[in-house]
């Protein structure tokens, strides 16, 4: 009887610790991969001034943004 006991709650602990594991995060075959952000989305995102593809204009245009949209002491004056 002691032996069923124990073999009983071996069983419930092994349970019990095997729910709290992590199931590993793999890439699937199906999920598409980001490009980078100077790629570009299409026409509909475009900013005049910005050429999709060309990583220098991009940088160019995030400085401009930068400066313009998040720079308080533009904003101020």
């Amino acid at each position: 009887m002691k032996r069923v006991l124990i073999i009983g709650a071996s069983f419930a602990a092994l349970v019990a610790l095997a729910a709290c594991t992590e199931r590993p995060q793999t890439l699937d075959s199906g999920v598409k991969v980001d490009a980078q952000a100077f790629q570009g989305t299409g026409l509909a995102y475009a900013v005049p001034g910005w050429k999709q593809g060309d990583k220098a204009s991009w940088e160019q245009q995030m400085k401009v943004r930068t400066q313009n949209g998040q720079n308080e002491y533009t904003r101020v004056n």
